[in-house]
Order: C-alpha cells, then sequence, then structure tokens
C-alpha cells in the first residue's frame, strides 16, 4: 500500500518535472522565434534601401549587410528564408524606419510596399537636362530617358515627332515609383498632358489656329522673352499678330537655342544668318520644337493672350526686364536704339 503511494508521488512529480521542462522548452523555443521575427532588427543607418531592377535575393543580402541596414544580418537571413522572401524579391524605394523587426521589414519588401518619389521639374531648358534631373530621382539613367525621347519609332506612337516630344512635360509635381521604366514614365507625363489638355483648352488654341503642341512651342518662345509674367500675355499677342500677318517672329532666344551657346546676352547680326530650324529670323512660322519647358503661365498666357496692334518689341533700357513694344518699324528703332545704347555703356558686348 504505501509502495503503492510512494510510486504514485513519483510519477506524478516526474509528469509536473515533465510539464515543466516542456514549457521552459516552449518558452525558450517562443522567445527564440518571437526575438527573431519581431525582435527591433533595423537600424537607422540608412533611410531609404534601394533594390534595383532584376536584383535576387543575395544582392539584396549583400546591400543589407554592406550598408549595415540590420543589426543582425544572420537573423535577418533566417527570416527571409521562412518567410519565403528569397523568392518575392521586388525592386524599388523602400522606407526604413529605425526598430523595425525583421518580420516587418521582409512583409513591406515582399508585397512590394515601396514609398514613392516626389518629382516636380519646371523650365529645363533641353531635353537632355531634363534626363539629367530626372534620372537623379527614378531608376533609370538619363541615357536610357533621352533614348527614348529621341526615338522616332516611340514618339511617332503619339503624333510626336523627337523635336517637338518636348511638349508633353507639363511642369508640375507627381509622385510615382522609383523603379518606374522610362516608358511607363513617359506614359505618366503623356496623360498628364492629355488632362491638360481639356476641351475647353483646346478650342481655345482651334480658335488661334493651333495645335496644343504648336502653343507649347510658342509659348516656350513667350516664357523665354518674359522675364516677368505678367507681361506674357503681351508677348504672346504679338507673335500671334505676327504669325497672322506671315511675318518672321525674329525671337532672339530662338537663334541662342539654335547655336546652343546660352552665354549670350547680346544676340548680334552675325549670329542671324545662323542657319538652323530653329533660327525665326530665317524661317517663318514656329520652329520645330519647343525652345524650353514652357510653364503653365506661359502656356495659359498664350490660350489667354492680350490683344493688340504690336509686331514688335525690345528689352527697355532700364533693364527692369520689362520691354518696349511698338506698332511700327520707327518707334521700334527708337526703342531698340535706346536699348542697344544701354549695353555699350554697361560694356556687354555679347
Amino acid at each position: 500500500m504505501d509502495g503503492t503511494k510512494k510510486s504514485s508521488g513519483v510519477v506524478k512529480k516526474f509528469i509536473i518535472a515533465l510539464v515543466v521542462i516542456i514549457i521552459i522548452i516552449l518558452g525558450i523555443t517562443g522567445l527564440f522565434y518571437y526575438s527573431r521575427y519581431f525582435g527591433e532588427n533595423v537600424t537607422d543607418k540608412q533611410e531609404y534601401l534601394y533594390i534595383h531592377t532584376g536584383a535576387t535575393y543575395a544582392d539584396v543580402y549583400k546591400t543589407i549587410r554592406d550598408e549595415q541596414i540590420v543589426k543582425d544580418t544572420a537573423t535577418f537571413d533566417w527570416a527571409a528564408h521562412n518567410m519565403n522572401y528569397i523568392n518575392r524579391v521586388k525592386p524599388g524605394r523602400y522606407h526604413l524606419k529605425s526598430g523595425m523587426s525583421n518580420r516587418h521589414f521582409i512583409n513591406m519588401l515582399a508585397i512590394g510596399a515601396q514609398e514613392p518619389v516626389t518629382l516636380a521639374f519646371h523650365n529645363l531648358r533641353l531635353k537632355e537636362e531634363f534626363a539629367g534631373f530626372v534620372a537623379k530621382k527614378i531608376e533609370p539613367d538619363s541615357v536610357s530617358i533621352l533614348r527614348l525621347l529621341d526615338s522616332p519609332q516611340f514618339v511617332e506612337k503619339y503624333g510626336l515627332t523627337t523635336d517637338n516630344v518636348y511638349a508633353v512635360f507639363i511642369p508640375n509635381t507627381y509622385q510615382l515609383y522609383w523603379n518606374t521604366t522610362p516608358e511607363k514614365f513617359f506614359k505618366r507625363m503623356y496623360s498628364n498632358y492629355e488632362k491638360f489638355w481639356t476641351p475647353e483648352r483646346k478650342q481655345r488654341a482651334a480658335e488661334i489656329n493651333l495645335s496644343p503642341v504648336q502653343v507649347s512651342v510658342l509659348a516656350s518662345i513667350v516664357d523665354a522673352e518674359a522675364l516677368h509674367d505678367d507681361e506674357m500675355p503681351t508677348i504672346a499677342g504679338l507673335y500671334l499678330n505676327r504669325l497672322k500677318k506671315g511675318m518672321k517672329l525674329e525671337s532672339d532666344p530662338t537663334v541662342i537655342f539654335a547655336l546652343k551657346d546660352f552665354t549670350i546676352r547680346r544676340v548680334l547680326n552675325k549670329y542671324l544668318s545662323y542657319n538652323s530650324p530653329y533660327n525665326t529670323y530665317l524661317h517663318t512660322g514656329l520652329p520645330p520644337g519647343p525652345i524650353m519647358m514652357p510653364s503653365v503661365n506661359a502656356l495659359n498666357s498664350v490660350l489667354d493672350y492680350r490683344k493688340s496692334d504690336y509686331i514688335y518689341m525690345c528689352a527697355k533700357a532700364d533693364f527692369s526686364g520689362y520691354h518696349a513694344f511698338a506698332t511700327n518699324v520707327a518707334d521700334h528703332l527708337v526703342n531698340a536704339h535706346k536699348f542697344q545704347q544701354a549695353l555699350n555703356e554697361r560694356n556687354i558686348k555679347k
């Protein structure tokens, strides 16, 4: 009887000890998994992780290790394999927060929850300059962006030429993903271009006998001429008067653009004979494309031009940035003489 009780007590103690051991093991195991999945691991060394298109898990792991993005690369690697991230790598720009767990971090990467890039641009002069600016914000380089804009086969799909394709880019602030391809970037810009050209704006363009692209070309000249936005509608009206009369536009900025010498402050007679389709002293009508990225103000100024009889203008001699306008050659020559004298007095020869 006593032996049976003693044996039963030993069994109970053994079971209790076994349960305690199991609980301890489960606790240790749980703590092990918890720390590897949910413990803080992301550092404050980098603000963003950039994963390039075509990158493998090995590439991502190397970047994370080399840039010290996590405190413990071994636990990250363990979690990445257990969460099958190694087969779910997605390119992008990922915003890092110090203290993120492996689970949070890997989930973000696996579902491609990247942070958009903010891209704001205006008044960039050349396509090359624009491509370089954009390439600093998104993954594609300037060469691939420019190659697309200079591809006749690509731009003609949109009814454009390599000369006038720059009209598509309406200055604004955009949000897009860092790994956006050149093609998708262009489609996004073209979509915004189509939204800008509402039926009302198209109607106003038709009323002045210009297509939307031609409005952009003229607006680029207006923008290049005007230092002050409040003068843009008057300048636009003057050039529309010249177009209606079949007169050459004779715009100095078009000559400067043709020469690609943007240091010129004084357009001399020797420049006016430079053979280029952009030289409006030689050719009647609009040049084949914009001479700079026109602002929205310039575009609207062409559409809402100020009516006048002006057909001549010259920079004012006070260097205020405003222009002296004239309806006839005699008055214009007086204004031009005043400005040339002012240039001479300041020893501005080029």
